[in-house]
Order: structure tokens, then sequence, then C-alpha cells
């Protein structure tokens, strides 16, 4: 028997879930290897962490590894993004090769936040942490 984590047998609200980096708080969005319909559900649940937190304080991760997008979870995505801005400090995505770059494009537009992309998890939690110059 494998002892791979496979995220289908947790609830879906354990993937989303406070983590420290180098003496800081991160809110981490595990999205890794969702289908459609869970990359709805983590977006619609989203918003109700962050707005427990004060504004302008949250770093959050978002890992879209292996997600599989559609039209309606994308839909649901960019809701979050607008709702999370006022409670953000900084956000990073890492994994987005799947989403069609003008999805993202236009999520930036829609959020009127900068959503920038990185190659690995380790790169992006780095970036969250560095003092802002």
């Amino acid at each position: 028997m494998s002892s791979q984590l496979v995220w289908s047998e947790f609830p879906i609200e354990d993937r989303i879930r406070f983590i420290a980096h180098k003496g800081k708080q991160i809110l981490l969005v595990d999205l890794s290897h969702c289908t459609a319909a869970e990359l709805e559900k983590i977006s619609r649940l989203v918003p109700s962490y962050v707005s427990t937190q004060p504004r302008g304080s949250i770093l959050l991760l978002a890992d879209f590894t292996g997600v599989a997008f559609d039209r309606s979870g994308i839909t649901r995505l960019k809701e979050a993004t607008v709702l999370d801005r006022p409670y953000l400090k900084r956000s990073a995505w890492v994994g987005t090769e799947n989403l069609p770059k003008v999805f993202y494009e236009h999520m930036k537009t829609f959020s009127q936040r900068d959503l920038p992309i990185f190659k690995t998890r380790e790169e992006a939690l780095d970036w969250l942490v560095a003092e802002e110059k």
C-alpha cells in the first residue's frame, strides 16, 4: 500500500491552513491536484479564513500545481481574489502552468491585485517573508 498523501481522503478545509516560514505565519491554500469542483469549493472557503485576520496582515501562498481549471472554478477564484484583497499584505502563487494566461491576466485586472507567480513553493515562501524595499 502506498504511503503517498491522497488529498481526496481528507476534508477540503485541511487544504487551507496556517504554516510557519522563517518565523512568519503564512496562510497556505493548497489547491494542488484538485479537481475543478474542489477548486470551486476551496475558493469559496478562503475568504472565511482571511476575513478573521486584521486587514493588511496576511501572507498568502496559493499552490495550483496540477489543478483542473474550468470556467466555474476560475469564476469562484476570481471572486475570492477580490474578497481577500483588503486582508492581504502579500500573496504568491505557484504551479500555475495549467491556468490559461488570459484568465490569469483577467484575474489580476478584475481583483486589482498583483499576483506574482513563482516556480517553487520555497521561492514563493522566501519572497513572502522578505522585507519589502
